[in-house]
């Protein structure tokens, strides 16, 4: 059994969707967790009016039958409430009257480090618009909705997923005077995952490593630029005597005293918490707009200017947790199995059994 996230819709666009397959049928759900989740990405200090206007609310339109899940796709869709001023500019079949709203003129000065440039060459695109409303952060919206979902089936089996922001002292003023300087920030985010059994991912094939699937997984949101487990990179300075867990056994079980691998041995889980951090970069639109060039004229020009946040690390924080809740759930599903969740559950009790492990509080 895999457990599989498609997701579909553009920043500007009528709604977000998301379709599940792979849900075992009897998981109870929780409109409310899901909307708190959706209603946590949109917070933090730095984020733009849009945030205001978009109050995000989750729809389920298959897959689930007063709260459980039925076994079959589950399709969630957040709507763009801010679509309203968009109609006319975002309209998927040619668009009738007057041009009127928002979008209605091609974009075609690309802001360096968006998708924009990129997006115009590979798809020979004369309008920037068409790469840029797949390519923003807005869908993580609904990516959040999916991790949500995601939480719900690792809660049944012990597994509590959270971010956090790193270094949020002083994130305050450090957003106030880039916002004075008409800039943007950055910044590093962490999540952590207790209660995971080992033996979650396999190092038979590269693919299946869930060192390497994590680190996609959170390579994959917009603006990151960097990814480690555990120490990362900060192992790379010390000796083997010095990185690795030593390996000790008490009354409850094989355990370690240390976690710089964060929780992952060759790929696989070794039942310690998994730690995952990821480095935002600074967001790329800006309202003092960096040198660009037309690609209508070819001539030097300006930047795209549009609405954004100053800075997103703090909704970046819950949007990879969503992530990582995801490839977690994806993992657990592979090893478990189970069409109902019961099943599911009972395979992970009957290896729990049968394994020297207990997970530490």
């Amino acid at each position: 059994m895999t457990l599989l996230l498609t997701t579909a819709g553009e920043s500007h666009g009528p709604a977000l969707v998301a379709i599940i397959s792979g849900l075992p049928a009897g998981l109870v759900l929780d409109r409310s967790a899901i909307d708190a989740d959706l209603a946590r990405r949109q917070a933090g200090y730095g984020r733009s009016p849009r945030q205001r206007i978009e109050s995000d609310r989750v729809e389920v339109l298959a897959g689930l039958r007063h709260g459980r899940t039925l076994g079959t796709p589950l399709a969630l869709v957040v709507r763009n409430v801010d679509h309203a001023s968009w109609v006319w500019g975002m309209s998927p079949w040619p668009p009738e009257g007057s041009p009127d709203g928002k979008g209605t003129r091609p974009v075609t000065v690309p802001r360096p480090g968006h998708a924009d440039l990129a997006g115009a060459l590979k798809y020979g695109l004369s309008d920037v618009r068409d790469a840029l409303e797949r390519a923003s952060a807005r869908h993580t919206a609904v990516a959040v909705a999916a991790g949500a979902v995601a939480k719900a089936l690792l809660a049944r089996i012990g597994v509590e997923v959270s971010g956090r922001v790193l270094d949020e002292a002083g994130l305050g003023r450090r957003v106030d005077e880039a916002r004075a300087d008409r800039d943007t920030l950055g910044g590093r985010v962490e999540v952590r995952a207790g209660g995971v059994p080992p033996g979650l991912g396999s190092y038979a094939d590269k693919e299946e490593r869930l060192d390497a699937r994590l680190a996609a997984a959170v390579m994959g949101i917009q603006a990151v630029k960097g990814v480690e487990l555990g120490e990362g990179f900060a192992l790379a300075e010390l000796r083997g005597s010095e990185a690795h867990d030593e390996i000790f056994r008490d009354a409850e079980g094989l355990h370690r005293r240390t976690n710089r691998a964060g929780g992952l041995e060759a790929g696989v889980s070794n039942g310690e918490e998994m730690v995952v951090r990821a480095a935002m970069k600074p967001l790329p639109t800006l309202m003092r707009p960096l040198r660009t060039v037309d690609l209508a004229t070819g001539e030097p020009a300006e930047a795209l200017v549009e609405r954004s946040d100053v800075a997103a690390v703090e909704a970046l924080a819950v949007v990879a947790e969503a992530a990582v809740a995801f490839e977690l759930a994806r993992a657990a599903l592979e090893k478990f199995g189970g069409d109902s969740l019961g099943d599911f559950v009972a395979a992970h009790e009957a290896y729990r059994d049968r394994i020297d492990w207990r997970p530490r509080p």
